[in-house]
């Protein structure tokens, strides 16, 4: 693992323990949002371990569709994760009424858990 790959990785976990603090809280909306960064971040020390880096979120999740979802190197349903995330991460950061309940929020976090879990514990291997 490169020092990117662990500070990309020590981040996405940062935002999880937030979203799950978030939570907590109350504050759903940005519990999904620190949910989803924490994918973001998980998919973004995939992809660095490639010598990728992006600047758009649209491309880190395309990427990673196109270079581990697509050919098996991660399930799949970790890519749809990452599209979910985002689009719940969207409606939570910029609608005025997100309507986002306690539930979505924990669905959000618990997927992010599993797919963080699932990079670190095979990061090298992917």
């Amino acid at each position: 693992m490169t020092p990117e790959q662990q500070g990309l990785l020590t981040k996405a976990n940062r935002s999880l323990e937030a979203a799950k603090t978030l939570k907590q809280e109350g504050f759903y909306e940005f519990a999904v949002s620190r949910a989803y960064y924490a994918m973001f971040y998980g998919a973004s020390a995939l992809l660095e371990g490639e010598g990728l880096s992006f600047s758009k979120h649209s491309a880190v999740i395309s990427a990673l569709g196109e270079r581990f979802a697509k050919n098996n190197r991660i399930p799949k349903y970790y890519h749809r994760y990452l599209i979910d995330a985002q689009a719940q991460r969207n409606r939570g950061d910029y609608n005025i009424d997100p309507n986002i309940s306690e539930s979505d929020a924990q669905l959000l976090i618990s997927r992010a858990e599993i797919f963080l879990t699932f990079i670190i514990n095979n990061i090298d291997s992917i």
